[in-house]
């Protein structure tokens, strides 16, 4: 395998110079190149490779540690993030946050998401898993219906519910990408809930996730988009 030094050579334009860093060494990490936990070559590597100074150098390593693509070790370098940061999402969040028509992008995402995530469930669940995710379902409930329950709390076990169905998949590229897209619609999925309260729709609430579950336990390949399409129908509408 080449020498990591020797990965990243390539002439840069003058203009974006910064930016251009920042892929060259993105794209060596999408390629494989470089691997998770691989040390980056030291700066004046970095300068003499592509041809820039060290000031440029230094600003698009400053990027990637914001992005949580790299750490650094003081007295030993430059690495390749091995683990899952939170800050690794925030470049693409606020460029989704900018798009006009966030709301019905966002849900029509979520959809894609549950019916692929739904299909691997029912293929691979095990009695354990669906214990678990029953567990979460009765928690629901109980918070649903109790007494002057606010939005957040049904919010909260609402989250609670779906993140234990992406767990029960062990795909952990799944989990982070229902995490993100969580993150992303919280704010409208509050204002769902604050409806779904007002107009004491916390029956039709449950039994939307009791037909989930039931999908699952009869192993309903057939009916998943059906039930998805009736279980945003708060979403949609609010």
């Amino acid at each position: 395998m080449p020498e990591k030094k020797n990965l990243l050579k390539k002439q840069l334009h003058k203009d974006s110079v910064v930016n251009q860093v920042v892929k060259q060494i993105t794209d060596s990490i999408i390629a494989g190149d470089l691997k998770p936990g691989d040390k980056l070559p030291t700066e004046p590597e970095l300068c003499e490779n592509f041809g820039i100074g060290r000031n440029s150098v230094r600003e698009a390593i400053k990027i990637l540690e914001a992005y949580g693509v790299v750490y650094i070790k003081r007295a030993e370098g430059t690495f390749v993030n091995d683990s899952y940061n939170h800050k690794m999402l925030d470049p693409m969040l606020y460029g989704i946050l900018l798009d006009k028509n966030l709301r019905i992008n966002i849900i029509q995402v979520r959809k894609v998401l549950d019916t692929g995530m739904l299909y691997q469930i029912i293929s691979m669940i095990t009695d354990e898993k669906m214990d678990k995710i029953q567990q979460e379902f009765e928690s629901l409930k109980t918070v649903v219906l109790g007494e002057g329950v606010a939005a957040k709390q049904v919010l909260q076990a609402d989250v609670d519910f779906h993140r234990a169905l992406v767990e029960s998949t062990g795909n952990p590229i799944l989990c982070n990408m229902h995490e993100y897209v969580d993150r992303i619609t919280t704010p409208s999925r509050e204002k769902t809930v604050e409806l779904v309260l007002e107009k004491n729709q916390a029956e039709k609430f449950i039994l939307l996730h009791q037909k989930i579950i039931n999908l699952l336990l009869e192993k309903n390949y057939q009916n998943i988009e059906s039930v998805l399409a009736e279980h945003y129908q708060f979403w949609v509408e609010s």
